[in-house]
């Protein structure tokens, strides 16, 4: 009985690729952590010895069904189904993909993400067990990836350490003369700038008023010295009759 244990022990022990930890993201792309959804790094050279055709699963669970958890209980079934975590199902798989879309090495620049629980359409769709809905509560979570051929687990990687989301602050929680102060002070800003938007319309009206009335009184020009010019006519001066 001693040697089965032993080798079962050992077996167990073999399904790891290798001791890769899941952590959540350090890129610098806002919201790595929400009130329903987190970010992973992906799994990159995290399982160099399987064959490129494995399908490689994120399991999520709740700390205390670590323990238990049974890599022989295939996704997609009433034990892994999504919509019924926590409460009837301890853990759930999804985001399935194939290998190939883990490369290694990562290529330099590269943003290689997963954001768990990004899926709300299919939160309560029982034919879709394998959805990565959001999660339905702060935690904390705990996760690995599964590597499946067909059915059979070929390698894992470790938990990673809890996770645990932002918790939401209820209505309630935020004081009322606080927010009244704001609301009173909002209320006063607008009056105030409506009120100066009024008295600077006023004055810019007054002024232009006042400008083209100065302009209106200022068109008599300055009179010109006016020159009378004495003009003598040709007289006809008598001549002495023509001597007959």
């Amino acid at each position: 009985m001693l040697p089965l244990l032993l080798l079962l022990l050992v077996t167990a022990h073999s399904l790891a690729d290798k001791p890769y930890v899941p952590t959540l993201a350090t890129s610098p792309l806002g919201g790595l952590k929400t009130t329903s959804t987190f970010v992973l790094e992906q799994p990159r050279c995290a399982f160099t010895k399987v064959q490129s055709d494995a399908v490689i699963w994120l399991v999520v669970a709740v700390p205390k069904a670590i323990d238990n958890f049974s890599n022989s209980v295939a996704p997609g079934t009433p034990e892994r189904a999504f919509q019924g975590f926590p409460a009837s199902t301890p853990a759930y798989m999804t985001l399935n993909t194939t290998l190939l879309n883990y490369p290694c090495p990562k290529p330099p620049g590269e943003i290689t993400v997963l954001r768990v629980g990004s899926e709300t359409s299919c939160a309560t769709d029982k034919t879709r067990p394998t959805c990565n809905g959001p999660l339905p509560g702060p935690g904390p979570y705990r996760v690995k990836f599964l590597a499946l051929k067909g059915s059979k687990p070929v390698a894992e990687t470790a938990w990673s350490k809890l996770i645990t989301l932002k918790t939401a602050l209820p209505p309630s929680s935020i004081p009322a003369t606080g927010s009244g102060r704001s609301t009173g002070m909002i209320a006063l800003t607008s009056i105030l700038s409506i009120l100066f938007a009024v008295l600077l319309a006023g004055l810019v009206a007054m002024l232009f008023f006042w400008g083209s009335h100065a302009r209106g009184s200022s068109t008599f020009s300055k009179p010109e010295a006016v020159t009378v010019r004495r003009y003598n006519t040709h007289h006809v001066y008598d001549q002495p009759a023509a001597r007959l």
